[in-house]
């Protein structure tokens, strides 16, 4: 399941965006920082419209939608590097999710604080940019130190041999990071991947910013600050704007109600839409499905997933078991009625071992048990 982590400074709107995207109030918001200490987490089903059609046409008894889960990280501040505001603590449940949602605070309101005492979101960025940065330049510096110990005494030439090969793309890696530059934006060759994803850093974890804007603007669809859009997505960072407390009304009314809001307010798409398109463009998924009388449901996956992989993650026996699939793309097996008429109609195609997986296939897979 792909989790996203929620982080940000405090009193920028963390705790009521996972509330209203959630659908829950686990997640406390007060007007100080650190309300939430420990992470809170919630799991959101993602409503495809593909999904249902799909389920009509097969008579489904059961839909399966995939789900996303959000993790609430209590807020960051200037020093969490160091230790400030209980920085490392949190810097440490960031590591555990597979994307960050940036949230950035861009609306005004005298009764909740800023931890700076300003509204200023490039500032914003800037800071929790930086303290992830030097989180990431501690862990790489003290590598680069135990890996010249280990390799001290032995003799090799620039960049020969595994030692080598890491002492040098360590020194290239911190350079990078002491710019204040994310991992992320360093090309990496195969073999520094390697000692890439052993780091484990926070700035080479996609990332999308989510500009918390005042409720007024979403509305008017106004500029929501004085900003260039370009410069606040430097380094490659997709954004996203929401209204944290408009999405929390949203979340109040039922299905139905929050449709007709939405439509009375000209939006398209709720936040969490936004925020869960982004996510799937930043780490590159797809998603597929398998529609039939018991159940239909949606499966996520890496986009050039391979078939054996794709059924995979149905089961894992499936991997080794899978002989071919039959696909057809989800539009087809809705026009044309389902399985029976989408293979009458030529419509359908069977696939082998090295079928890249589409988004919006339909599968069948045949496997061995």
């Amino acid at each position: 399941m792909l989790s996203i982590g929620i982080v940000g400074l405090p009193n920028v709107g963390k705790s009521t965006l996972f509330n209203a995207l959630t659908r829950s109030h686990q997640a406390e918001a007060q007007n100080y920082p650190f309300c939430t200490i420990d992470p809170n987490i919630g799991v959101v089903e993602v409503l495809d419209v593909r999904l249902y059609k799909l389920a009509e046409v097969s008579k489904s008894k059961k839909i399966i939608p995939t789900a996303i889960e959000f993790v609430d990280i209590a807020g960051l501040v200037k020093g969490a590097s160091e230790g400030e505001g209980l920085g490392n603590k949190f810097l440490s449940h960031i590591r555990e999710v597979d994307a960050i949602a940036h949230i950035v605070r861009a609306f005004s309101d005298a009764n909740v604080t800023h931890v700076m005492s300003r509204v200023n979101p490039t500032d914003d960025i800037d800071i929790i940019n930086l303290e992830l940065t030097l989180a990431d330049l501690q862990i790489v510096s003290k590598r680069l130190e135990n890996t010249k110990k280990q390799a001290k005494g032995k003799i090799f030439a620039r960049g020969e041999g595994a030692l080598g090969g890491e002492i040098e793309f360590l020194e290239k890696l911190k350079n990078h990071l002491e710019a204040v530059k994310p991992a992320r934006e360093l090309l990496y060759t195969q073999a520094e991947m390697v000692f890439m994803k052993e780091l484990q850093l926070l700035t080479m974890k996609p990332m999308m910013y989510v500009v918390n804007i005042n409720e007024q603007l979403t509305i008017n669809n106004e500029q929501f600050f004085s900003l260039d859009k370009g410069e606040i997505s430097r380094g490659f960072v997709p954004m996203v704007s929401i209204s944290a407390r408009l999405e929390a009304e949203l979340a109040d009314l039922s299905p139905e109600d929050a449709l007709a809001y939405m439509k009375e307010l000209g939006l398209e798409q709720t936040g969490l839409d936004k925020i869960i398109m982004a996510g799937y463009k930043l780490l590159d998924l797809i998603t597929y499905f398998t529609s039939g009388e018991p159940e239909t449901r949606a499966w996520t996956v890496k986009r050039g997933t391979l078939g054996p992989d794709a059924a995979g993650v149905i089961h894992t026996d499936f991997i080794k078991g899978y002989i071919k699939a039959d696909v057809v793309n989800w539009k087809d097996f809705v026009d044309f009625g389902g399985w029976a008429r989408v293979k009458e109609q030529g419509k359908m195609k069977l696939v082998g071992k090295e079928y890249e997986v589409q988004d919006g296939d339909v599968v069948y897979f045949h496997v061995s048990v």
